[in-house]
């Protein structure tokens, strides 16, 4: 939690698991009761970040390394944090984040068999001792998700590009960091309906953070 208490939440999962509509909802759900919210994504949230996006969803899935990939997310995240998240914590600003060191972790650490340790000392070299209060983690499986992300989008971006078996060590590298971290991560059931999982989502971040107790879904 920030020194000025306001809670930075982040949102996890593979292709297609729904968080980001779950990232939108709980937004607004916190803007009706007069929170001060921040709704960021990554890659991505500032002008360098977004170039970033564009190189490493929309170019070919040769064009970069794994190591390579896992620098152009730290240097995206870096710009994001430095500049935009956390000067919104330091104001009292509630933060959400559509994906943030966890998906490091998953992608290129499981994904990209680069190892956890590795990216997890690259996650502290980027942000140093900077981690989210709450996360949500949406399983779901990857064949599905891929399948979800495609009717979605209409068309594959890179990473969604990889095969099968590529998302299935994403899968495996949720899992391991909902493992490593029970305090903060929770687990969520991407198959189930969109109204049930916000109503879960926001009954947690009442418990945890108890400051929107007239909001409602």
């Amino acid at each position: 939690m920030s020194k000025n208490g306001a809670p930075f939440i982040t949102f996890e999962g593979g292709e297609g698991s729904g968080k980001s509509t779950q990232v939108e909802i709980l937004n607004r759900t916190l803007l009706q009761a007069d929170i001060d919210v921040l709704s960021l994504r990554e890659p991505g949230g500032t002008p360098g970040a977004e170039h970033i996006r564009e190189l490493v969803l929309h170019r070919d899935t040769e064009l970069w390394t794994p190591v390579t990939e896992a620098l152009l997310m730290s240097a995206s995240r870096s710009d994001l944090v430095s500049k935009r998240l956390i000067p919104a914590l330091d104001k009292g600003v509630w933060v959400l984040c559509d994906r943030f060191t966890d998906s490091t972790l998953a992608y290129q650490g499981f994904g990209h068999k680069l190892g956890y340790e590795a990216i997890d000392a690259l996650n502290h070299f980027t942000v140093s001792d900077l981690k989210p209060d709450l996360t949500f983690v949406f399983e779901l499986n990857p064949e599905l998700g891929l399948e979800r992300a495609e009717v979605r989008d209409g068309a594959k971006d890179r990473i969604e590009a990889y095969d099968i078996n590529f998302h299935r060590r994403v899968a495996e590298g949720f899992a391991e960091v909902i493992k490593r971290n029970p305090d903060r991560c929770i687990s969520i059931n991407a198959l189930l309906d969109i109204d049930i999982i916000s109503k879960q989502i926001l009954q947690e971040v009442d418990r945890r953070f108890g400051k929107q107790k007239s909001a409602s879904v």
